[in-house]
């Protein structure tokens, strides 16, 4: 999705109970934002 230019959020380590698949995309160079769960349906809505 991030190649194809879609923009991608990501939960962050403090917010995840298992932080694995998160942790690996963002590695990867594949994330846009990282933000707390609570703050990912603010970034959808509000961009």
């Amino acid at each position: 999705m991030h190649h194809a230019k879609a923009c991608t959020i990501a939960q962050d380590e403090a917010s995840c109970v298992v932080f694995g698949m998160p942790k690996e995309a963002i590695r990867r160079g594949a994330v846009d934002k990282v933000v707390p769960l609570s703050a990912i349906a603010g970034e959808i809505v509000n961009g």
